[in-house]
């Protein structure tokens, strides 16, 4: 082979390389409008708002290849929904162009529940919708709080702060209705321990309101304390002597005090007026 080359003229060689070259040249340009498309165009179908399983085959079935970019959630749509795609619909695009898409998470994620007790209502409603809750059902129970958050509940139990929920939940509140007219007997807690004297005045729809250690910083866990004395107390004596049963309204508080030894009740008085005895 290498004979037949160098036995021809020099010119010949020159010629024949020459050819060569153009030919493949145009071997070259000629494939490469078929390898890269150019001149084909496909428009872009609109997706948004379609599965994603069947968005993909509508896209690979047009020439189109897919990749999913991104993941967002949103409860206005169902799970696994394109919320967004890249070209835009009815965009002109090169032939096997890929196509990228936002979906909607199938699985909402979780987030930490705040604590609400004690927010007005509106506040409460802005900050669910900070968080992307929904404000559920409310109900009203008398409290002096009118309007405020007394308690926040997720399937009608109640929520603690940092338990986690699926953003989208509904969250059911119950609010203060205010102070009822309805009137009733003042409550005898002395002698309850604290938590069986917090659950006798929720019972009966009312408020607890300040607790104090008597002596004063003397109880580090108050869960077996005794209620030594409760203001309002149970009876008013105007006149010495005379002793009037207290009225309370639906929704007002008592304020509690406590010490870690139990009061001694006798027959001439229903609790300890003298505090004097758990002083130091």
């Amino acid at each position: 082979m290498f004979k037949s080359i160098t036995s021809k003229p020099l010119w010949v060689n020159i010629l024949v390389a020459s050819l060569s070259s153009v030919i493949l040249i145009l071997l070259f340009f000629t494939c490469l409008g078929w390898i890269t498309g150019h001149g084909k165009y496909e428009k872009v179908p609109d997706i948004v708002g379609q599965n994603v399983y069947a968005a993909i085959n509508n896209l690979q079935s047009k020439g189109f290849k897919v990749e999913v970019s991104d993941s967002v959630f949103t409860t206005s749509v169902p799970g696994l929904t394109i919320i967004k795609q890249i070209p835009e619909s009815e965009t002109q695009v090169k032939y096997g162009r890929t196509i990228y898409l936002t979906v909607n998470r199938a699985v909402p994620p979780l987030i930490d529940m705040p604590s609400l007790i004690g927010f007005s209502y509106k506040s409460a409603e802005i900050y669910l919708q900070s968080l992307g809750l929904k404000m559920g059902d409310t109900t009203y129970k008398p409290d002096f709080a009118k309007n405020a958050i007394l308690d926040q509940l997720f399937n009608k139990e109640s929520l603690k702060p940092g338990t986690k929920i699926p953003v989208g939940s509904k969250i059911d509140f119950v609010l203060g209705s205010g102070v009822g007219d309805k009137e009733m007997d003042m409550p005898d807690v002395v002698g309850l321990t604290l938590l069986q004297a917090k659950d006798t005045i929720m019972k009966l729809g009312l408020g607890v309101g300040s607790i104090v250690a008597v002596p004063q910083g003397s109880i580090s866990d108050s869960s077996g304390a005794f209620v030594i004395r409760q203001n309002p107390g149970i009876f008013t004596e105007a006149i010495a002597g005379q002793r009037v049963g207290n009225k309370i309204h639906q929704g007002a508080t008592l304020d509690l005090y406590i010490s870690i030894t139990p009061p001694i009740k006798d027959s001439t008085n229903t609790y300890p007026q003298d505090l004097n005895k758990y002083k130091k």
